[in-house]
């Protein structure tokens, strides 16, 4: 199990709800958190099989910004 933390543009609960779908599709995805108190966003990620880069383009394609931290 990895997980994988993301400085991200997901800043409240509206961001959340539309990026929800993409991530709950995600095939490999344990478990997944945003910190909106955090001045950068925190994705965190947990997954058992995926990697940062596909995390990062399912964020872009729900219209975030994603950089892993």
């Amino acid at each position: 199990m990895k997980t994988y933390k993301f400085k991200t543009t997901i800043n409240c609960g509206s961001c959340i709800r539309a990026v929800t779908p993409h991530m709950n599709k995600l095939e490999g995805v344990q478990d997944w958190k945003v910190d909106t108190d955090n001045p950068d966003k925190i994705l965190e990620v947990t997954s058992d099989s995926l990697d940062a880069q596909t995390i990062k383009s399912t964020v872009e394609k729900a219209g975030f910004k994603a950089e892993q931290v």
